[in-house]
Formats: C-alpha cells, sequence, structure tokens
C-alpha cells in the first residue's frame, strides 16, 4: 500500500465536503487504504446495507471493514461515481446524498489483463452523513449500496487469498 491520503483537504465548499466522505470510502478501497477509510466513517457505530437481491446489513465499522475493505482492499478495483445529489440544509450538521456508481473489480494483481476476469457492477448510493464536531469533517452514517445491474465473473468477489 502507499502512504495513507490525508483525509482532510482544505477549502472544501459545504457539498464537496459532504460528497468526499464517500469519495474517502472509495478511493480507500481503491488504494487498500485503512486509516484513509476509517476516516470516512463516523466511528464504530455506523451501518452498510448492500441490497444485490440479497439484502446484506454490516451494524458496525469493524464488520464494515472486514467484509469490503478486507476484501476488495487487496483487489485491482476501480470506483467511479456521478449524477451525485446533496440534500443539506444551511448551517446543518447532517445531510443526505445520492450517487450513481459503476466499480470495476479484478483479483489481486491482474487488472491489467486484457482478457483476465473481471466483475463490473451499476448501482446507487445513498448515504446519512454528520459533521464531526471534533474535526469538522463530514462522516457516513449509513450507507446503501442498491446494485442496479452486474456484468462479468462474479467469482471475483470470492476472497483470494
Amino acid at each position: 500500500m502507499a502512504q495513507s491520503l490525508s483525509h482532510i483537504l482544505a477549502s472544501l465548499t459545504p457539498r464537496e465536503a459532504i460528497v468526499d466522505a464517500m469519495t474517502r470510502a472509495l478511493v480507500a478501497c481503491d488504494r487498500n487504504d485503512t486509516a484513509l477509510f476509517n476516516s470516512a466513517w463516523d466511528g464504530e457505530d455506523v451501518t452498510l446495507e448492500i441490497d444485490d437481491g440479497d439484502k446484506k446489513v454490516f451494524p458496525n465499522l469493524g464488520l464494515i471493514r472486514m467484509h469490503i475493505l478486507d476484501r476488495v482492499g487487496p483487489m485491482d478495483t476501480t470506483h467511479n461515481v456521478s449524477n451525485i445529489r446533496v440534500d443539506v440544509k444551511d448551517g446543518a450538521d447532517t445531510a443526505f446524498l445520492t450517487a450513481t456508481s459503476l466499480a470495476q473489480h479484478c483479483p489481486p494483481g491482474r487488472g491489467k489483463e486484457p482478457d483476465g476476469p473481471k466483475y463490473l457492477v451499476g448501482g446507487e448510493y445513498s448515504a446519512d452523513v454528520i459533521k464531526d464536531n471534533a474535526d469538522g469533517v463530514w462522516k457516513i452514517k449509513r450507507w446503501a449500496l442498491k446494485v442496479i445491474w452486474a456484468q462479468g465473473d462474479a467469482s471475483v468477489m470470492r476472497s483470494h487469498g
């Protein structure tokens, strides 16, 4: 893993800072950066829901790390987010955001193989985020992924040890 990226960026507007909570988590998955991943979440009492036809709920950060970062982090991945919408009132310390996503997953070290195994997932994210009063950084409280479609080799998502 490369050196961890800073979780605090200067000069973000409030809306950019809200979006940055999700961005930190996704960049952390792509870089396998535990410190950056942790910085995106509001402590241990957080929730991640994944609905891919078989809804899974991870009710704390430890389980989220185990089932997401520890599994996806070592892989060759790219997570791309667009159509981001942020709902926040001026001066509020809570916000809600939605976005669409494309995430390409490849087994570790095999991402550059033109015909290597790949798994592409298109989905919708929604998240409740809060502003941490201690450091002023926005963090995820609840995040949900609804998988809309997937293509490729689903076995890529199994552990690669």
